[in-house]
């Protein structure tokens, strides 16, 4: 599996910049041309590039899965038209929950999906049939609450922060129905989702990443 070192606008935080599936990856505007370049070359995708909210920080407002994607209910008008007629074989589902910051707070791929414990019934109802995933679960990793923030699973592999349990990785890999281990991205950060952007084709990893993390990250999401 094709896995490249990237920095982003001077960072390494490449996670909190962009949202890829296995069809598209959206990036911030004004990305240089041999930075999309690279980015499509590893992941495989369409390169979309727009904001949310205003923001070029796409990882952190927006989540979803390959059968949809999710947009906080603060997206501008002009900004979802352009998601919507760009991406355009795939459901697109704004989500009216009291958070925005959707990449932080909801782990998934096609089967299932991690969400923030806080989050009331009726907000779980809304995420799992936008995504349209078999089961949905709130709760933690590591004790930490934001499970978007430190964790990524694609359909093949998932890499989740580094204190995560034995019974937590266990409870995991059965939600998910795929394998998952622990690890950390630019040089020991353990939220994972922050330097970290992987499909099933491939990875981007921020560009402190070393060697050993890339090996342990590449073992977990397939290689």
């Amino acid at each position: 599996m094709n896995i490249q070192r990237l920095s982003i606008f001077g960072t390494d935080n490449i996670g909190v910049y962009i949202f890829s599936n296995d069809k598209y990856t959206f990036v911030p505007k004004n990305l240089d041309n041999e930075t999309k370049k690279l980015i499509q070359e590893n992941l495989g995708t369409e390169i979309i590039e727009t904001t949310i909210a205003d923001s070029f920080l796409i990882g952190i407002f927006m989540t979803g899965n390959n059968k949809a994607l999710l947009l906080p209910k603060n997206i501008r008008d002009d900004e979802l038209k352009i998601v919507k007629e760009l991406a355009k074989d795939i459901r697109v589902e704004v989500l009216n929950l009291k958070t925005t910051a959707l990449g932080n707070v909801i782990l998934t791929n096609d089967n299932a999906a991690l969400v923030y414990p806080e989050f009331s019934d009726a907000e779980v109802k809304q995420i799992k049939e936008a995504l349209q995933v078999d089961e949905i679960k709130k709760g933690r990793i590591a004790h930490v609450s934001v499970v978007g923030s430190v964790g990524v699973v694609t359909d093949k592999g998932g890499i989740v922060h580094i204190d995560a349990t034995d019974d937590e990785i266990k409870e995991l890999s059965k939600l998910f129905k795929i394998n998952i281990d622990i690890g950390t991205v630019n040089f020991g950060s353990a939220f994972v989702r922050s330097g970290l952007v992987a499909n099933d084709k491939g990875i981007l990893v921020g560009s402190s990443t070393t060697g050993p993390e890339i090996l342990r990250i590449q073992k977990a999401l397939g290689e």
